[in-house]
């Protein structure tokens, strides 16, 4: 069910990534280590692909898919940013998902029914090494059929083996007997100037809004 790659390996770091960036390259779909969960990889221009992984999770063609980045700089080309660029900063790389307004040099086949896109950049060396290795953005999602639970090893999504290209395995992510550890990445929508709305509590809600709040001065978007 693909080949598989320790990233703790790093005689093997390389190679791993460019095996997952040869076969994001080709079409393929990609299971990944992130910060929060297992994930599932493609080519967000690649329309195909991304058909492909609604395919794939059974997921509703309405829920949309995020993008992840492997830095900053690279986020406003395919974001209209409204924040300033030191609010991003302070929030990624790490478990939180900003949402914000996409710009035209994204895919329209990548959520075309909404203005909006959630970027991810993780705080894994591994997934921004093999974002940076791609020409575009990745699109990701957690690697479990979709209303099914988020995933902690690799073993957890064997029913996806099968369709995957590849499967990085990256050992178990976080502890694995813990609920917390499973709520994915905080969603927190930053599309409005001056306001946040938070979409997903996830993992990271508390200090996300500390910084939002506290920092930079913005509100609940209700308010």
């Amino acid at each position: 069910p693909g080949r598989s790659a320790d990233p703790r390996c790093r005689a093997g770091w390389r190679e791993a990534v460019a095996a997952a960036a040869g076969a994001l390259q080709a079409g393929g779909m990609v299971a990944v280590p992130t910060d929060t969960v297992y994930g599932v990889a493609c080519l967000a221009q690649d329309s195909a692909a991304v058909r492909s992984i609604y395919s794939l999770k059974g997921r509703n063609g309405a829920k949309p898919l995020a993008i992840c980045l492997g830095d900053v700089e690279r986020l406003y080309r395919y974001c209209h940013v409204n924040v300033p660029d030191e609010l991003l900063r302070d929030l990624l790389p790490g478990p939180v998902t900003l949402v914000l307004q996409r710009s035209e040099e994204l895919n329209k086949d990548l959520n075309p029914f909404t203005s909006l896109v959630g970027v991810r950049i993780p705080n894994h060396s591994f997934m921004r090494d093999l974002a940076r290795a791609c020409s575009g953005p990745l699109a990701l999602t957690s690697a479990n059929i979709s209303s099914q639970g988020s995933t902690l090893t690799v073993s957890e999504f064997q029913d996806l083996w099968p369709q995957l290209s590849l499967i990085i395995d990256g050992g178990p992510i976080g502890n694995i007997w813990s609920p917390e550890c499973r709520l994915g990445s905080t969603v927190v929508d930053l599309s409005v100037s001056g306001k946040f709305s938070i979409i997903r509590p996830g993992c990271a809600l508390t200090p996300t809004v500390e910084i939002l709040r506290q920092k930079y001065g913005l509100v609940p978007e209700s308010s």
